[in-house]
């Protein structure tokens, strides 16, 4: 793992595939997930099988937890038992397609960052396609985060999303940027996001066979069903067609087999050509959204270096109360 570094370079994540990778590999094979994506029209249905809409302290590891209503989204959040800097919180956003979740590995996943940063966590549960449309999902996320907005300032709200969570986070600041009023947040980590969301980047065609998570047909159609009757190469839904200019600082873990990659590797360039403080963490052999999978080495690994740049920009909080103080 490599320190924060400028725009221009990339942080590489060279191992061997654990036999911990290989185990965890047959798990997601077992249970049909390609199977699954590959399907159009796809099985939502056979998806939120998984969801947890009501945690429970097991899925927050024991800490202390409560849960509010704030407008269309749902927030829950996270207590670790020390709370280290009670003016610095982090919202997640989960992915699951804009059809699922959140999931189990969603919940675990949070509760051990709040754990590892000793910050407040919250983790937003935004509707779901088909049954909405981006518009009300957009809305959610602006709603998560005035709310959050009423307890922090901005400037200590330190974002992560995975998936289509990254997706819903990086349109947020999209739109924030365009209110130009608004309060930007202190920084955005992003894993595995769907920057473009028609998934016509020629590059996806030779990935498809080597992604044991995730299918084409399947993403796709899930897209469409959240896009309703807007084009899927919309800044509603992609935020790769939206600005960059002034954007937050941003970290991005992209992996290797997983057919969203050329499109994440396509926002890095636009965010490098917008001068945006950029990290790229590359899983080398590694699926989609790699650092929440339970069991893997791999995981553990990337999930402490999230936790460790969590540390490092609530550490920058500090710093900036002090000048401005």
């Amino acid at each position: 793992m490599a320190l924060l570094v400028s725009a221009q370079q990339l942080t590489l994540i060279c191992n061997m595939p654990s036999l911990t990778y290989y185990l965890t590999a047959s798990v997601i094979k077992l249970k049909g997930l390609k199977k699954t994506f590959a399907g159009s029209p796809i099985d939502y249905a056979k998806l939120r099988r998984d969801d947890v809409h009501v945690p429970t302290s097991r899925h927050t590891l024991g800490q202390e937890f409560r849960t509010v209503k704030a407008g269309l989204a749902t927030l829950t959040e996270i207590l670790p038992a020390t709370v280290s800097q009670p003016d610095v919180a982090v919202l997640y956003c989960p992915g699951g397609a804009f059809v699922y979740g959140p999931t189990e590995i969603n919940w675990h996943s949070i509760a051990r960052l709040a754990q590892q940063t000793q910050l407040t966590a919250y983790l937003v549960d935004y509707p779901k396609a088909p049954e909405n449309q981006i518009g009300a999902l957009n809305r959610s996320l602006d709603d998560a985060y005035a709310h959050l907005l009423t307890r922090y300032a901005a400037r200590n709200i330190i974002l992560i999303g995975d998936s289509v969570g990254g997706t819903l986070l990086t349109l947020l600041v999209q739109r924030l940027l365009q209110r130009a009023v608004a309060e930007l947040p202190n920084s955005l980590i992003l894993v595995s996001p769907v920057a473009d969301a028609s998934m016509t980047n020629p590059a996806i065609l030779s990935l498809d066979q080597q992604d044991i998570m995730l299918a084409t047909a399947g993403v796709l159609s899930a897209k469409r069903m959240c896009a309703g009757p807007l084009s899927l190469r919309s800044s509603d839904i992609s935020p790769l067609y939206g600005s960059f200019e002034g954007f937050v600082p941003t970290y991005l873990f992209i992996a290797e087999r997983d057919i969203t990659r050329p499109d994440e590797e396509l926002l890095a360039q636009k965010l490098m050509t917008a001068e945006v403080p950029l990290r790229v963490v590359r899983g080398a052999g590694m699926p989609h959204i790699w650092p929440l999978l339970p069991v893997m080495r791999e995981a553990r690994q990337a999930l402490d270096e999230i936790g460790k740049i969590i540390r490092e920009r609530a550490s920058a909080t500090k710093l900036s109360a002090v000048a401005l103080g």
